[in-house]
């Protein structure tokens, strides 16, 4: 792993604050839910030192971890008596709102608004505790119009939100290929156009864009649409992982209850290994949490291969973090604040060594 390196933060916040909540990370949309759900807890059990944890996920395949962890009832499990309390969330930076108002206590979410989060609140506030899943994000694009990657010079490509993990790295790629783009307004060799995912099917359709460098599912559903997968971004990163979804808690609640805290690990570790062990049963438990947290389920044709293109697991690859936030800079969408003391991984090693699995690293941008 690489050692700890100045990290960055989004320049734009003004402009990001001023955008709709679109998707960041891994979402759809711009609503949040809190619907005040409880998990059901068995009588007799004992709590933890607190009555409950409030959680906020997205209800997106890149979460299936917490879909699957409260489906299943595995996440419940390690917390005893202690109830769980359910928000959903469409984009990461109302997930970050709840995070800093108390709101939820510990929440799945991307790499992007993470960072955003951490520096925002100038490392005060959210840690990050453990990965949940790489990879599930594609360049999808339409077969007539582009054939090949260099056919990408001169075409509109939409990418989920300015500054967002896939707009950072798509600009990324585009200077990698030696072509121009200017980052805030999108325009130039590449025409990048930042476009909600929800629309964009409907967009790539009715040709106001030729293709959308996109998570899952939403890469399927243009697939499903006629479009071709031209590049897996996962092609693009040692091992074929890169970070898509984390973990992050808030640091008051880390302090005042450290075992809640370790139960919801021990859960998503265990989540994490039932859906590695049980596939289909895991992606079909997942799309009944999707229809019951979204009024509706995928299609076989989006979520079978959209379920294929992303691991889950619980390191944080905390290297591909310290990347992806390089691409930022690079792209003249960062600037480099430092964020050692992002990662506290103490609570996850504890619970793997005690599950006999590897520990993992922080890249050096740990607590100590």
């Amino acid at each position: 792993m690489s050692a700890a390196r100045p990290l960055a933060t989004l320049r734009p916040f003004a402009v990001l604050a001023a955008l709709p909540l679109l998707l960041t990370a891994c979402g759809y949309g711009a609503e949040s839910t809190d619907d005040g759900r409880q998990t059901e807890v068995a009588a007799g059990t004992e709590k933890l030192s607190s009555d409950e944890v409030k959680i906020g996920y997205f209800p997106n395949l890149t979460h299936a971890t917490a879909l699957v962890g409260v489906q299943e009832g595995l996440l419940q499990k390690e917390l005893g008596g202690t109830k769980i309390k359910v928000s959903t969330f469409n984009a990461g930076p109302s997930e970050i709102e709840a995070l800093n108002a108390g709101s939820i206590d510990i929440g799945w979410i991307g790499p992007s608004p993470a960072i955003n989060g951490y520096t925002k609140s100038n490392g005060k506030n959210l840690r990050i505790i453990s990965g949940s899943a790489s990879g599930g994000v594609k360049l999808v694009v339409n077969p007539e119009k582009i054939k090949s990657l260099k056919d990408v010079k001169g075409k509109k490509i939409a990418t989920p939100q300015l500054g967002n993990t896939q707009d950072v790295a798509l600009l990324n790629w585009i200077a990698e290929q030696g072509w121009k783009v200017d980052a805030q307004s999108g325009r130039g060799d590449v025409s990048v156009v930042r476009t909600d995912n929800k629309i964009t099917p409907d967009a790539y359709n009715a040709g106001s864009i030729d293709g959308a460098w996109v998570p899952e599912p939403t890469a399927s559903k243009l697939v499903a649409e006629g479009g071709k997968v031209l590049l897996d971004e996962a092609d693009l990163w040692p091992d074929k992982k890169f970070v898509i979804t984390n973990i992050v808690v808030r640091q008051a609640f880390l302090k005042e209850h450290p075992d809640v805290v370790e139960a919801v690990l021990r859960g998503s570790v265990k989540t994490n290994e039932w859906i590695n062990a049980n596939p289909d049963k895991a992606k079909a438990s997942a799309n009944a949490a999707l229809k019951e947290e979204s009024g509706k389920a995928l299609p076989a044709e989006v979520i079978d291969p959209a379920w294929k293109s992303i691991t889950f697991l619980d390191d944080p690859l905390a290297s591909t973090l310290d990347t992806e936030a390089e691409h930022a800079v690079q792209s003249g969408l960062l600037e480099k604040p430092d964020l050692k003391g992002i990662y506290d991984l103490a609570p996850l090693n504890k619970v793997l060594k005690a599950e006999g699995k590897d520990e993992v690293d922080d890249a050096g941008l740990g607590t100590e």
